[in-house]
């Protein structure tokens, strides 16, 4: 990074959060408000595909039915976070940013239409791609464009505007999967009302300005300058024409090189990647082996079709509430050691869901999961976009991220075994250990980050 763009980086993380900076978090929050329903309706249609004859039960094996689904969405996510995660670091966050979501959207409307399972699952697959990019994409953006003394609030916020669509998704799953309004299948409507909204969004996204750290590394100091002079009025503008504090004196800086792919595993990041790809590849079995089979784990324990999406609804609503209990000390705690401590939560607690005899334990213990699920995801989600530098963020977030899309693909019909043969016991037995190998990864090998700038932890 040459002098002016260390200069532009100082000049960002000296501000105040002020309310235009939490508006432009907003912004990109409310965009990936429908990414994360289109991600988590997922399990949620599930049993209202089974029911269509879509697909077949758990109980016919483990390369058929839901888990044929699932696996469709995260082999997408693969594809999209580690072919395409580089475009970002190439031809910026905003437009990525945009672009992405319209692709998804289209693609998941066509998937609303289909009448089979092959092409039911080819285009969750494409789909996948598009929400894959935008998942890179995002944890690139809000890194960089907030001050470093509230990155994990703004990964907080970020999470709970997009988590407080779970519920919207679980009680619309609930009202319309086993239903079929107007002669249409209910789940059919659930898909296409995320898709509808997502093309919304993106005309409120227009507005969103490049991030400067990327326009300055690329060498586009003017733009960088243009942005960051257009920021700072606006938060002097909230500070009621007050001046803003001088620039950081002491900023880092980083090298004014390219960025390559191979750069992940150069001396400097090869630890760090190696870490996150261990991490990534345990943290869904035990995120998402949760998130994306709650009706069908608590329809296993002898529940019914409306009863399970009921109390899917239920533990749903804990999902924004996560982060909004984090919020208060994101920044306060090592982010490293959230990371640990959640995950711990997550394995305590589905334990004790595994074996919960009662509807009320269900619910709370499933609460308690849902919880720990989401500190743990907004905690992870600053975290590894801080271990890398500007010019290959995005790359090597999307590089050790695909490591969790490729893992999920192998977990559902992993899931779905453990499930068959050993029945919701030895799932959450299967995310216990899980759990456990992803707190080992960072909680003996993850770098310091909290309340540095990205430039220091980089190095």
């Amino acid at each position: 990074m040459s002098r002016d763009a260390a200069a532009i980086a100082a000049r960002l993380d000296r501000l105040p959060a002020t309310r235009h900076v939490w508006r432009l978090v907003t912004l990109l929050s409310i965009g990936a408000f429908f990414e994360i329903y289109d991600l988590f309706f997922t399990g949620y249609i599930v049993p209202g595909l089974v029911k269509s004859g879509l697909l077949a039960g758990v109980r016919i094996g483990i390369f058929a039915g839901p888990a044929t689904f699932v696996a469709a969405t995260f082999a997408g996510l693969f594809v999209g976070t580690i072919v395409f995660g580089a475009v970002a670091d190439r031809f910026g966050r905003r437009a990525v940013f945009t672009l992405s979501l319209v692709w998804y959207s289209l693609a998941t409307a066509v998937m609303a239409l289909q009448t089979s399972a092959l092409g039911l699952d080819l285009w969750r697959f494409i789909a996948g791609i598009g929400i894959g990019v935008e998942l890179v994409t995002i944890d690139t953006y809000i890194a960089e464009l907030v001050p470093m003394a509230v990155r994990g609030r703004a990964f907080a916020f970020s999470q709970a505007v997009q988590f407080s669509v779970v519920p919207v998704v679980a009680l619309l799953a609930w009202q319309l999967v086993p239903a079929a309004p107007f002669g249409v299948e209910g789940w059919r409507i659930v898909v296409l009302i995320g898709s509808a909204g997502a093309i919304i969004v993106w005309f409120l996204r227009l507005g969103l300005p490049e991030s400067p750290r990327w326009l300055a590394q690329h060498g586009r100091i003017a733009e960088a300058e243009a942005v960051m002079d257009a920021i700072e009025a606006r938060v002097r503008a909230d500070l009621g024409g007050a001046s803003l504090p001088p620039p950081l004196a002491d900023a880092a800086s980083e090298p004014p090189v390219q960025g390559r792919f191979s750069e992940i595993f150069s001396p400097a990041y090869r630890a760090r990647s190696l870490m996150m790809v261990v991490f990534q590849a345990f943290q869904t079995i035990g995120y998402y082996g949760f998130a994306n089979w709650v009706p069908t784990l608590i329809a296993q324990k002898g529940i019914n079709l409306h009863g399970s999406l009921l109390y899917s609804f239920l533990i749903a609503i804990a999902n924004p509430i996560g982060p909004v209990l984090a919020y208060r000390f994101a920044d306060r705690v090592e982010r490293k050691w959230l990371v640990v401590l959640a995950a711990g939560g997550i394995g305590l607690f589905g334990l004790g869901f595994a074996a919960a005899p009662s509807a009320a334990l269900i619910v709370a213990c499933g609460v308690l999961v849902t919880l720990s699920g989401n500190i743990f995801s907004f905690a992870f989600h600053a975290y590894q976009s801080e271990l890398f530098p500007t010019r290959i963020r995005a790359r090597a977030v999307g590089f050790v991220y695909s490591w969790s899309r490729l893992s999920a693909v192998f977990a559902s019909f992993l899931i779905g075994f453990f499930l068959k043969e050993g029945g919701v016991p030895a799932v959450f037995g299967l995310i216990a250990v899980a759990m456990a190998a992803v707190m080992l990864s960072i909680g003996l090998f993850g770098p310091r980050t909290s309340g540095r700038q990205l430039e220091a932890i980089a190095g």
